[in-house]
């Protein structure tokens, strides 16, 4: 069976289907991932068949740089998905998927499956509420939900969903459970990054530093070494050129976070999907400095469950943000129920199915697709 993926959004979209998509691989079935510019070069890396269904970046389709209303994220990705469908569609024409499998805002999935008449499912990477986001783009995309005669958002006929069950909005929620398992980018593994420092903490600060102020994350590095840590930031090679000679001895550069996330006590990220399950599956507490909504609400739930603090960059004003995020770091590794709560969360993770357990249910979706086509062609 052929079997199709549709990715959207950053780099982290793409590491979150890779397994399922590679475990369908295994199975024997054909696959294609689409996806879009500029992230066709770690899509290939990823070593799955690929192709660019959009030229143009999620950026380019937004009306701000950095949306902050989850309506207006979604109206950003269904510009993106009303401009991609041509190209998916023609696609179609030569390689017919008997299922089409999108991630959480891919909406082009939605389309597609319902202009091909197959089944659709839906791999929801987002532990967050997604009506906000679908109201945008249901807004968005109504001149072409009214072509095809629909009133609402394409339904999936399966969501795969890799939230831990204390994360999820109720019990009955979250269709079809599948367990988080790490992708990002790796290099050649040297013995500290799978080693746990003796007698200290390891606090690792991830990519998306970035938002940080530079006085700030200089702040917040010194005040974790004063207090005993090992810090880490994981960043691209220019980041630790610019940064490296101002940290001392601090490791700043390219770091493999699912390796490196089982020698940390504590991870200082943005609340992004991709890192912040990366981290609960390996049991990290974490700080977490969310930028919008969708991050907020990932923030909202893992402190709600007791596995994380969140510093708003707005709350306390007049305040380092670096000292705000010093304070709330000092306060967890001084407590140990943060510990507790995120490993939890981890052993939760550890008893989902995994993906090639997923699979049958895919097989088991398209080939009912397959056998109605058949059908309504007799």
């Amino acid at each position: 069976m052929k079997f199709l993926f549709v990715t959207t959004g950053s780099s982290a979209t793409f590491y979150a289907v890779a397994p399922l998509a590679t475990a369908v691989q295994n199975a024997g079935h054909e696959i294609i991932l689409a996806s879009h510019e500029p992230w066709m070069e770690i899509v290939e890396g990823i070593g799955v068949p690929s192709v660019c269904y959009s030229p143009e970046p999620i950026r380019h389709f937004m009306t701000a740089s950095r949306p902050e209303k989850m309506p207006d994220v979604g109206r950003g990705f269904a510009r993106m998905a009303a401009a991609g469908l041509g190209a998916l569609l023609d696609l179609a024409e030569n390689w017919r998927p008997d299922l089409v499998i999108g991630s959480s805002m891919s909406y082009a999935a939605g389309l597609l499956a319902t202009r091909l008449n197959v089944p659709l499912a839906r791999q929801d990477e987002y532990p967050i509420p997604m009506a906000g986001i679908d109201q945008g783009a249901e807004e968005e995309l109504r001149p072409e939900l009214d072509r095809l005669g629909l009133a609402g958002l394409p339904e999936p006929a399966l969501c795969v969903d890799v939230t831990p069950p204390s994360l999820r909005p109720s019990p009955a929620s979250g269709g079809q459970p599948m367990r988080w398992i790490p992708r990002n980018p790796q290099r050649c593994l040297e013995p500290w990054m799978y080693t746990r420092p003796e007698g200290r903490h390891r606090v690792l600060i991830t990519s998306e530093f970035r938002s940080l102020p530079g006085r700030s994350l200089r702040h917040l590095a010194g005040q974790l070494t004063l207090a005993g840590a090992e810090v880490l930031i994981e960043g691209a090679e220019r980041a630790a050129e610019r940064l490296g000679a101002e940290l001392g001895n601090i490791r700043v550069g390219r770091i493999p976070v699912d390796v490196v996330a089982s020698t940390c006590d504590l991870a200082v990220n943005h609340g992004g999907a991709a890192a912040a399950m990366t981290l609960m599956t390996a049991g990290v507490p974490q700080l977490l400095v969310p930028p919008n909504d969708h991050t907020k609400a990932i923030a909202q739930a893992l402190s709600g469950f007791g596995a994380a603090l969140t510093v708003l960059p707005q709350q306390g004003p007049g305040q380092d943000l670096g000292e705000l995020i010093a304070a709330g770091c000092r306060e967890i590794l001084s407590t140990p129920r943060f510990a507790q709560q995120a490993q939890a969360l981890a052993t939760e993770i550890a008893a989902l199915p995994a993906p090639c357990e997923v699979v049958h249910t895919l097989e088991t979706l398209a080939a009912a697709g397959i056998a109605e086509s058949a059908g309504s062609r007799l």
